[in-house]
């Protein structure tokens, strides 16, 4: 088998990221009810995905309940005696779609590591995902940055018990503060990533996105070797790492072209749909 990225490689597995990879960041002030829409371009390169016999795995941070109107706006699946695979919540929960099953979920105790960071942001908000209708707030989320329903709830209630993701949101912070936060606190016990704002995703201990994709590739009897991956995201090194070619997406943040094999057009150029095009002609 021809050695991934080398010529004569395809991709028997994809594994796409959602946000700043498959969908282009808005402008401010714009209606964010026009932010979840899938580029006739990129619809027709997942497309020639399928159509050579290959595998589409969403891989998120999402929640499921956030990720199943992008696999519709994606046709996916379409086979609907063939359900796909989704790579939810950074890899800590597992799920087929259509109907939307769950098929893994690993869970922690995340309350020592909310509490440590409660200590130095008081004042940041704190979710979790009540499946299948939204998620329970400490405090409301701006707009726009959730899906579903956001329901009030205590920090003891929230974290009261095993979780499979936790979001700890600071609007008055800086990406920088919780990048410095994490590392000083190292949040003993917890895996935990940085988004593009003060957005802190704490997550069981070796769960990714590359765990999540390693388990799907078991089931379907691949390999990494198999799989081409695209992110833009902190949250997508490990992901990209894995993979047996990792591709970055031109706007991603330093550490993740770092991790990636080779760097693609931003994702307001659809540089997803360049990289796809490249293995699906």
């Amino acid at each position: 088998m021809p050695e991934p990225g080398s010529p004569g490689w395809q991709p028997r597995l994809v594994a796409l990221d959602i946000d700043g990879t498959l969908l282009k960041w808005l402008e401010e002030g714009a209606d964010a009810a026009e932010y979840e829409r899938i580029e006739p371009v990129l619809h027709d390169a997942v497309q020639a995905v399928l159509d050579a016999g290959a595998h589409v795995v969403l891989s998120s941070g999402r929640s499921p309940h956030g990720m199943t109107g992008i696999a519709d706006l994606l046709g996916l699946p379409r086979d609907p005696d063939a359900p796909v695979w989704i790579v939810a919540s950074n890899g800590a929960v597992l799920c087929r779609y259509a109907p939307l099953e769950i098929v893994r979920e690993e869970t922690f105790d995340a309350s020592d590591a909310v509490a440590a960071v409660l200590r130095e942001h008081p004042e940041a908000l704190v979710a979790v995902e009540e499946r299948g209708v939204g998620y329970k707030v400490s405090r409301p989320f701006p707009p726009g940055e959730l899906s579903g329903e956001m329901i009030p709830a205590s920090i003891e209630d929230i974290v009261g018990e095993p979780v499979s993701r936790v979001i700890i949101r600071d609007p008055s912070a800086s990406v920088q503060d919780f990048v410095e936060l994490g590392r000083r606190l190292g949040l003993h016990g917890t895996d935990y990533v940085v988004g593009w704002t003060a957005w802190l995703d704490l997550s069981p201990v070796g769960v990714s996105k590359a765990s999540g994709l390693d388990h799907v590739c078991r089931e379907l009897g691949l390999t990494s070797d198999d799989v081409l991956a695209i992110g833009d995201g902190r949250n997508d090194v490990e992901m990209l790492r894995w993979a047996g070619r990792g591709v970055a997406m031109g706007q991603a943040v330093p550490e993740v072209h770092e991790a990636a094999d080779a760097t693609t057009a931003s994702v307001q150029d659809d540089g997803a749909a360049v990289e796809l095009r490249r293995w699906f002609p």
